[in-house]
């Protein structure tokens, strides 16, 4: 394909000859140990645009002094890398369609978007998309990067991708160029290195000068080399020593508070909100914690960051939660690692945004098909089995946790997926269903109610990313099942106010027995516990003896033998229960006698989910109204949480707290009011309805 693309001088004779000139389409990287290093080449390609009469375009980005001053003639457009990588991109590429066919491009150094996106892994993700691009339209663009300075994410893919790569080298004095890729053009002495010798570039032919300038640098691309760590991985090692000193009362070697910040902004959050709610409640050792336990690289994203945010507001505000709380087991799939995917899959094209809506919405559908069948590279498949080599066959959870998710305003309630697996079968199999878990949830990130709620809340310009959180589902094996004793979502403020005496300040919570998914997901078929939670008994039915109608009827499980998430009935489940703990939630029905499944000529429980001793006889609703109360203090805002809790026969449990976010707006109320617990038909009603907009 190269043969027959223009043949275009790069405005130095020299380099031209041993490069058999440029070809439209070349994009080259000038690899160099400073930008100084990078500044000879520009002039003379510019003056080349000139003559030709083709476009000049000089994307800056870079903390550098500017490349290209106004006399080059270049349209200079000025882009900001830390407003994410998906404005950041788009903007580049909406120029270069603008521009069309043809244009000469000169991009700042390379490497400071690595350190703008903490990540070398999105900077080869930026290439591998751009430049394609730009050689479909037969244009010159020239970057630079510096040596040494990145893992194999960014190298390998930027080596791959350049049709030209040129490493440039001083020593005493001269200037040596050595290519490294000239795709499509061979000389016996194009791969040699090459010596300035006025406007000639001449092969150097001593094998000692060549190993005195080429033996002591390594190439971080070559499997057999030294893997030079990139941004991630060094920060992640000064963050790990400075840590270790902190902890063991010696002397950082860093300065810990800029250190700090820098991690914050790099793995937790951009959110200025959520930022100053991390400084409170998060410190060095916290941050190094979460990296220990990431897959690839980017930030956790909300749903994992609302999670660990509530747990240390939690352990802050005093010892006794250190008792209630069940200690969460999680991994956090970085953001970055959806970048990769949807790159390395042929999917990022499908996911740019069109102007017409619509067109969006069939490229999206499209998108979702291929990330369904899409494939993970080597690195993250390995840490994949490293992950499930440390849980076993204990049931996990893969949950969204994108980078707008559980944000001030933006909550994504149900709009992006979360997969139970069971986690059962061969090591094998463990692994396939947990990858086609990842990819239901990636495939989520583009659902049309997804998108549709971006749009409507003006947000499909902003990043998103999806990075994922994954856990260890709580709860305890009953027989073949699997599931937590009761679970459910918690508001700080109560919405429903059924009758005088309740308080909508002490929050309220939608509970039931099983996994929280009914709670979560509102079953139409059944019927969730209102608990107000300054007055747990009282219960919404307009007549007291109705509340068997509207007992939750079926429970849901992780079904071990069959490796699924499903639906049992109540008395099913109870049937494998504990009978000194069934008593604790649901009622016997005395009038019914002791039954017997006549299968098995065992007796089997009678009775409904009332949860009328747990809430009468333990300290569950006044701990669950505390631990609101102190969530909203600290976020200075309405919260809703989601939660597991198991207990012992006496009543003493513990909480598994999964989620926190700040309430979203009066449309979500709204949808919730009506769809509080299936119990409007029972006489619930909503008198007061919360507008985080202005206040309680």
């Amino acid at each position: 394909m190269s043969a027959t693309k223009e043949v275009i001088s790069s405005g130095m004779p020299g380099l031209d000859r041993v490069l058999l000139g440029l070809r439209a389409g070349d994009n080259v990287v000038w690899e160099v140990d400073g930008v100084e290093d990078y500044l000879p080449v520009l002039p003379p390609i510019c003056r080349e645009a000139t003559r030709l009469g083709r476009r000049l375009i000089y994307f800056r980005f870079a903390r550098h002094q500017p490349l290209l001053q106004e006399a080059s003639g270049a349209e200079v457009y000025v882009m900001n890398p830390a407003e994410g990588f998906e404005r950041f991109l788009t903007g580049i590429l909406d120029v270069i369609e603008q521009a069309g066919p043809g244009a000469f491009y000169v991009f700042d150094c390379l490497s400071d978007l690595a350190a703008d996106w903490f990540s070398d892994r999105m900077l080869g993700n930026f290439f591998m998309i751009a430049c394609p691009y730009l050689y479909e339209l037969d244009t010159i663009a020239y970057f630079a990067l510096l040596k040494n300075q990145h893992s194999f994410h960014a190298t390998d893919s930027i080596n791959r991708t350049a049709q030209v790569v040129i490493e440039v080298f001083r020593r005493d004095g001269e200037l040596f160029i050595h290519p490294v890729k000239v795709w499509g053009r061979h000389t016996p002495t194009i791969y040699l290195l090459h010596r300035q010798q006025g406007d000639e570039f001449v092969p150097v032919t001593s094998s000692a000068t060549i190993a005195d300038i080429l033996g002591s640098v390594p190439k971080p691309w070559l499997e057999f080399s030294i893997h030079r760590p990139g941004v991630w991985v060094r920060t992640f090692h000064e963050a790990q020593q400075a840590a270790n000193a902190l902890r063991t009362g010696g002397t950082p070697t860093v300065e810990t508070t800029e250190l700090f910040e820098r991690l914050l902004k790099m793995v937790v959050t951009s959110d200025e909100r959520f930022q100053s709610l991390a400084r409170r409640y998060f410190d060095l050792e916290t941050l190094v914690e979460i990296m220990q336990r990431m897959i690839g690289t980017g930030r956790i994203g909300g749903k994992s960051l609302g999670m660990l945010l509530a747990r240390a507001v939690l352990r802050r505000a005093g010892p006794q939660w250190a008792e209630k709380l069940e200690s969460h087991d999680s991994f956090y799939v970085g953001s970055d690692v959806f970048y990769t995917y949807l790159v390395q899959n042929g999917c990022w094209w499908l996911r740019r945004r069109s102007k017409d809506f619509d067109a969006y919405l069939r490229q999206a559908a499209e998108a979702r098909e291929r990330i369904l069948k899409g494939t993970f590279t080597e690195g993250i498949e390995e840490q994949f089995v490293e992950m499930l080599e440390y849980f076993g066959q204990s049931p996990l959870i893969v949950r969204s946790s994108s980078l707008l998710e559980d944000n001030y305003g933006n909550a994504f309630s149900g709009k992006y997926h979360s997969v139970f697996c069971a986690n059962q079968g061969s090591p094998h199999e463990r692994l396939e269903a947990l990858k086609n878990a990842v990819r239901t949830v990636y495939a989520s990130a583009m659902s049309e109610e997804g998108l549709r709620y971006r749009l409507h809340h003006g947000l499909l310009d902003r990043d998103e990313q999806m990075a994922l959180l994954i856990q260890r589902v709580s709860g305890e094996m009953y027989g073949s099942l699997f599931f937590p004793h009761v679970a459910g979502v918690g508001f700080s403020f109560n919405p429903f106010v059924w009758q005088e005496d309740i308080d909508p300040q002490s929050g309220l919570l939608r509970l039931v027995f099983g996994l929280g998914t009914r709670a979560v997901d509102r079953a139409d078929d059944d019927y969730t516990r209102l608990v107000a939670l300054n007055a747990p008994l009282k219960r919404p039915e307009a007549r007291s003896g109705e509340w068997r109608e509207f007992a939750q009827r079926r429970v849901d499980v992780l079904d071990l033998q069959n490796n699924q998430l499903t639906s049992r009935d109540f008395e099913t489940v109870a049937a494998a229960f504990p009978t000194d703990l069934i008593e604790l939630f649901a009622t016997r029905d005395e009038s019914s006698g002791p039954p017997r499944d006549e299968a098995v000529a065992v007796p089997r429980f009678a009775g409904s989910l009332s949860f009328e001793r747990l809430l009468g006889e333990t300290d569950f609703a006044p701990t669950m109204r505390d631990l609101c109360r102190v969530l909203q203090e600290a976020y200075q805002y309405p919260v809703d949480i989601e939660f597991t809790a198991n207990f012992c026969p006496d009543g003493r449990f513990r909480v598994n707290l999964v989620q926190c976010r700040p309430l979203p707006g009066q449309d979500w109320w709204r949808r919730h009011a009506r769809n509080a617990s299936g119990n409007r038909r029972s006489g619930a009603f909503v008198v007061s309805i919360f507008r985080p907009d202005r206040g309680a």
